[in-house]
């Protein structure tokens, strides 16, 4: 299909997920939800599963279809040779509920997963199927809500130490981290026979939920998410065995603007907020615990990454000058990158793209004009995409928040 602009209005596709929230996603995209559903997602992207559409003007056109038939066209020899897809999946996420622990593959990993398990006739839907695709599932988060929290990766070797010392249900576990270190404590807790994760947990949770109860704690602290979970129930059997997670890594709070990078290997789980979130176009999940799906201890141990992290809280670097209106989030993958760009009324964003551009407004409202006298009115919550080689500028009457996703040149990797 031949197009006559290289910008267009993208429509992506919401996901109804349990653990999302009511409210956000729909007020942004001035979505209708007559049902409530939880509304958890919004892709945007060339995902086969839930591809977004450009709004051309020959109507809606399926972006996966468009990029299988034209790919120099939507995203660039280069990028359909390297990675023979739009690399990346751009998404927006209303975390209302926490999401499963989990760990993503390297590639190399992920190819032979997938290959093992086609080998071995597991359905592709299976609910104990692991690997989905080849791919590995990088992915940047940018906080959009005054403050978003999550679990990134195990403490520093003296902090769990201490965490392991000071609560009383874990005192035992302490003479098997200091012998046998992250993966031997990781393992004995995973692979536990569940009435005895019930006989540690039970006391311990029961105390979590009475402290929150009395305003005890705060979200910075495990207690807190643990309570949480079981506040609301006086069952205290067959406890998920994720609640050790919970004390054993890093706790984050990310403030609005902030991100911060997961690589393969590092274990995390989103608990509450809000984010833009950029990942490889994947969906390879190994998961640890918060959840009702598949867990494969003996895979997740295998991908893990077994070592203290101190979390990196990225700002964005100034692209330019240090006033300059666009940030750059790094993340060391050719994949993708994101960019936050922040307008008034007196900037004027200019750009020439180089890749196949997804671009959200999260506040304000935008003018985008491109080549051939062509421009589209933005307003918070709709979403455009610029097609590799399209010379176009941004304005605003006033402040406005924009996202961009691309694909890194080629050549910078």
């Amino acid at each position: 299909m031949s197009l006559q602009s290289k910008l267009y209005k993208l429509k992506g596709k919401v996901q109804h997920y349990a653990w999302g929230g009511f409210n956000f996603i729909p007020e942004l995209l001035h979505y209708p939800n007559p049902d409530n559903k939880p509304c958890a997602e919004y892709w945007m992207g060339a995902h086969p599963s839930a591809s977004s559409v450009l709004l051309t003007e020959n109507g809606e056109v399926n972006l996966n279809q468009l990029i299988k038939e034209s790919p120099a066209e939507t995203i660039t020899t280069a990028v359909n040779d390297k990675f023979g897809e739009l690399p990346y999946l751009f998404k927006l996420l209303d975390v209302h509920e926490m999401l499963s622990i989990q760990v993503h593959p390297t590639k190399a990993e992920a190819v032979k997963g997938f290959e093992a398990e086609e080998a071995a006739g597991v359905p592709i839907n299976a609910p104990n199927r692991n690997y989905k695709d080849k791919n590995h599932k990088p992915e940047v988060m940018v906080a959009l809500s005054e403050e978003f929290w999550l679990l990134h990766g195990f403490k520093p070797e003296q902090e769990l130490a201490d965490t392991l010392s000071l609560l009383h249900e874990f005192n035992v576990l302490l003479p098997l981290f200091k012998r046998d270190g992250y993966k031997g404590l990781y393992q004995y807790v995973m692979e536990m026979p569940q009435e005895d994760a019930d006989s540690i947990l039970a006391s311990l949770v029961k105390k979590e939920v009475r402290r929150k109860l009395n305003n005890e704690l705060s979200k910075d602290m495990p207690g807190w998410w643990v309570a949480k979970l079981y506040e609301h129930t006086d069952n205290y059997t067959n406890l998920d065995r994720g609640i050790f997670s919970i004390y054993f890594f890093n706790i984050v709070r990310i403030g609005k603007g902030e991100a911060i990078f997961q690589g393969a290997g590092i274990p995390h789980a989103y608990l509450e907020g809000q984010n833009a979130e950029l990942m490889a176009n994947s969906d390879n999940v190994l998961r640890g615990g918060l959840t009702p799906k598949h867990v494969d201890v003996p895979e997740l141990m295998k991908h893990t990454l077994f070592q203290g992290i101190h979390p990196n809280v990225m700002k964005g670097k100034h692209l330019g000058a240090f006033d300059s209106m666009e940030r750059n989030y790094p993340c060391p993958v050719p994949d993708f990158g994101i960019n936050k760009i922040e307008l008034n009324a007196d900037n004027k964003y200019t750009e020439i793209s180089t890749s196949f551009e997804i671009i959200i407004a999260t506040e304000g409202g935008v003018v985008v004009n491109g080549s051939n006298n062509q421009n589209i009115v933005i307003k918070a919550g709709e979403v455009f995409a610029v097609l590799p080689g399209e010379s176009y500028s941004i304005t605003s009457s006033g402040h406005s928040v924009l996202f961009k996703a691309f694909v890194p040149a080629i050549s910078e990797q």
